[in-house]
């Protein structure tokens, strides 16, 4: 039988890097906003449906998409 009463689990430690990545994100989040809007009520007017993406999951996708972008230079 294999012994499980130790672990050797590494704590993985916050690093700077992580709130840098919180920092952009918010930053690129809060002006994708006024663009996100734009584009949800061209859809609204277009489709004439509310079965689309809000301005806000819009704006938290857009920023979800580039943040990691700017981290992989």
């Amino acid at each position: 039988m294999s012994d499980l009463t130790t672990s050797h689990q590494k704590f993985k430690r916050r690093s700077n890097r992580s709130i840098e990545y919180i920092v952009f994100f918010t930053l690129i989040f809060v002006l994708a906003i006024p663009f996100a809007t734009t584009h949800w009520v061209a859809d609204l007017y277009r489709t004439k449906s509310l079965l689309i993406h809000g301005p806000l999951a819009r704006a938290w996708l857009e920023a979800h998409r580039i943040t990691p972008i700017i981290f992989s230079a």
